[in-house]
């Protein structure tokens, strides 16, 4: 886990910690639409080739910072989940 993950991860703790299991099952199945997927694949390819915009590294970079987000919290989802089954 990466220092920026570990600190995000340690921000949303409170979050995590309000969850219902309903809400925690319903946040484990959000996904991207495949609009915005198809978007990071071009704008991560034009990343590797060194061809991105300023406005397209930036716009690159919130995507990627939403999803870290959204991983983060369907991770407390899951642990929510396996603690309230007793697994």
């Amino acid at each position: 886990m990466t220092t920026h993950t570990a600190a995000l991860h340690e921000l949303l703790e409170p979050v995590g910690r309000c969850l219902t299991t309903e809400g925690a099952r319903q946040l484990i199945g959000v996904r991207a639409s495949d609009a915005v997927q198809k978007r990071m694949e071009r704008f991560a390819a034009k990343s590797s080739e060194g061809t991105l915009s300023d406005e397209e590294r930036a716009e690159y970079e919130s995507l990627v910072s939403a999803g870290n987000f959204i991983a983060v919290l369907q991770s407390k989802a899951r642990t929510l989940l396996q603690e309230s089954s007793g697994s």
